[in-house]
């Protein structure tokens, strides 16, 4: 579901960038497990924090740290304005339904909708992958000032490119005083980060303090479809039963004998079908064996009237991989 969890150490990072005032509310609208938005405000006095999280299991996992916990699509969640003094989001790094059908990144939707529920001054921490920072440029041109940029360093941020945007939101009338030419110059300079990375420096040495000023208690709603119910109603519906030999296939069962002894062509194809792969062992040898086929080149080179000649062979082998109750994994040819 597009979870790509911040680490701890890395929240913590950002946390000490924020300077609270005692009573802030905070939000994450993108809440998983409410670890992060916690790492980030353990030192807040008196903090207030609100999360929204699709996911059921995540969002009960949530509302054991969190204060206030709402299970569902942010989207679909409303707030009054400047109702928060932080607004932590780490967006689905996705499109809204598919790249094909032009439809909008996922990181600029969540930071337009959130943007408007901080207080004046409130704080804005993005995580999103530099490639999106362009995408985000114009929103973060028109509602903060105050926007710098810092390169994740974690392993797992990474992987993903992560950058993290500070910005400080502007208020009601430095939005009205803003002119066309300096939003579109401010959101060119947002976007010429993404093209060359190398530009932004390691969140390690930022050296930058940005106060949190204080906000009253906020409210939540959530305006959407309530999903828990839907998913237990789902299986007793015509449209369901139509479609579940397709999204839930029962498990291949064998369980007649062959008419004839099986030689080991035909156990290779049940092998690389599927058919054995299962849990097997005892104790330390418990493990789970999965199959399945790729091909194989194999190249030699031959002198052949004074020139080399290159060749090459294709094969398919079978491949078993072995995932050990202890750890230890195996991939055998």
């Amino acid at each position: 579901m597009n979870f790509f969890p911040l680490p701890d150490s890395v929240a913590e990072k950002i946390g000490q960038r924020l300077v609270f005032q005692p009573g802030c509310s905070v939000l994450d609208p993108c809440a998983g497990e409410g670890r992060a938005l916690l790492s980030m405000t353990r030192h807040a006095p008196g903090c207030r924090r609100y999360g929204v999280e699709l996911d059921a299991y995540r969002a009960d996992e949530a509302a054991k740290v969190l204060d206030v916990v709402i299970q569902g699509d942010a989207l679909s969640t409303r707030s009054k304005v400047e109702s928060f003094s932080v607004v932590y989001c780490n967006p689905p790094f996705d499109f809204e339904q598919g790249e094909q059908g032009g439809n909008q990144r996922m990181e600029k939707l969540f930071t337009a909708h959130v943007a408007r529920w901080l207080v004046p001054e409130g704080i804005l921490v993005l995580v999103i992958p530099i490639e999106r920072l362009t995408d985000c440029a114009r929103t973060l041109a028109y509602y903060f000032t105050d926007v710098r940029v810092f390169r994740l360093e974690a392993p797992e941020c990474e992987r993903y490119r992560q950058i993290v945007v500070f910005a400080k939101s502007k208020t009601r009338r430095e939005r009205e005083k803003s002119s066309d030419h300096a939003i579109t110059s401010a959101q060119l300079y947002l976007a010429s980060p993404a093209r060359d990375a190398a530009r932004i420096a390691p969140l390690s040495e930022a050296d930058v303090r940005y106060v949190v000023p204080p906000s009253g208690p906020a409210e939540l709603i959530y305006e959407g479809l309530p999903l828990d119910d839907i998913e237990d109603l789902l299986p007793a519906s015509p449209a369901y039963r139509q479609l579940e030999h397709v999204l839930n296939p029962k498990p291949l069962s064998l369980q007649t004998r062959p008419v004839t002894p099986l030689h080991k062509g035909h156990i290779g194809l049940l092998a690389v079908g599927g058919a054995v792969n299962s849990v097997l062992g005892t104790g330390e040898r418990l493990h789970v064996a999965a199959w399945q086929t790729k091909k194989k080149i194999t190249k030699w080179e031959e002198e052949e009237g004074g020139k080399t000649v290159i060749h090459e062979r294709e094969q398919f082998v079978h491949e078993l991989a072995l995932a050990f109750a202890d750890g230890r994994t195996a991939l055998l040819e």
